[in-house]
């Protein structure tokens, strides 16, 4: 879409939006008429290090308690401290023997990245499982820390340094009979995603809702990427992407006031609860049936699912792989 002059934000912004709040019907009308994916009994985790980026809340936090149910030492990387440790404590009331805790981690800065992966390696602990999961969803048009836009900056290149800092602790606790996993969340929001090369902050022409979509879309194509190039290497690693649906929490609180009245009405009856949302990440991080050359893809209710061409361009993989190493300094 041009940059017009004289085009106010409201007009960049609607046919993005449009397209976004159709696809997002399309998707609870589905959801509607089918059963949610339930969640097969798992393997424990006992001795196994678990990362999960926005554990604090929603789907994050229903992946940390059950993953800490199952006996995974589990790490919830977030932002708020307060909430982060209010966390931790109600898991582990709820479960007494729970080894589950918060550190301090800010996607919009890449320093703070780097500080939380120091003092991560800086313990000697293995790393078996990372969960790319925090995310925000239309805020306001605004930056990162480093001058990134926000959707772009914390939803996918945050966790793209995240996890290249993190690869070399993957590899190394990683078995051939006993992978370790990259799961990254993202949403069937991709498949009205674009990429712009040539501006990934979309500084030419900010749409909220284009940005957020172009943000999900580069997280599929860097969990795709990241898988191939691993099994090139022969490592023991695989790397999937995630889509838990239209899920009850506070992500929509940006959407267009009229719909997000809307949805406060009818969430409880055609959203997922985060629990739901949360079985799919869980399967894709723990189930046996995904071990080695079985790992990777794009998964949504408990199933491997095709996406949109565009995800299987392995130039535009290349390209913003390349570009994403360019802007987070890293060779």
């Amino acid at each position: 879409m041009q940059n017009y002059e004289g085009m106010t934000p409201f007009w960049n912004d609607l046919f993005p939006a449009v397209k976004l709040y159709l696809l997002g019907l399309k998707v609870l009308l589905v959801q509607l008429f089918s059963r949610p994916f339930s969640l097969p009994v798992m393997p424990r985790q006992d001795g196994k290090v678990t990362i999960v980026t926005g554990g604090h809340k929603g789907i994050g936090y229903e992946v940390v308690r059950s993953m800490a149910k199952l006996g995974a030492h589990v790490i919830i990387g977030g932002r708020d401290e307060q909430e982060g440790q209010a966390a931790v404590k109600r898991i582990c009331e709820e479960h007494k023997e729970a080894h589950v805790e918060f550190n301090k981690l800010d996607l919009a800065s890449l320093q703070s990245i780097r500080q939380f992966v120091k003092n991560f390696k800086r313990r000697s602990l293995p790393l078996n499982i990372l969960i790319n999961n925090a995310g925000v969803m239309l805020v306001p048009e605004g930056h990162t820390e480093d001058g990134f836009e926000q959707h772009f900056g914390v939803n996918y290149l945050g966790h793209f340094l995240l996890t290249w800092l993190l690869l070399d602790k993957l590899k190394d606790c990683g078995k051939h009979d006993s992978f370790s996993r990259v799961v990254s969340v993202s949403s069937s929001a991709h498949r009205i995603g674009k990429i712009r090369l040539d501006d990934l902050n979309s500084s030419q022409c900010y749409s909220a809702h284009g940005a957020y979509c172009q943000s999900k879309l580069a997280l599929l194509l860097f969990s795709s990427h990241l898988h191939q190039e691993l099994q090139r290497g022969g490592f023991p690693v695989s790397s999937c992407a995630v889509d838990p649906g239209m899920v009850n929490t506070t992500l929509y609180r940006h959407i267009w006031m009229p719909l997000h009245l809307a949805q406060r009405a009818i969430a409880h009856l055609f959203f997922r609860t985060p629990t739901e949302g949360a079985a799919t990440v869980l399967y894709a991080a723990l189930s046996p049936s995904l071990e080695g050359d079985c790992g990777g893809g794009y998964w949504a209710s408990g199933s491997r699912e095709m996406t949109t061409p565009s995800t299987f361009d392995s130039h535009l993989q290349l390209s913003l792989w390349e570009a994403s190493c360019h802007l987070v300094h890293v060779h």
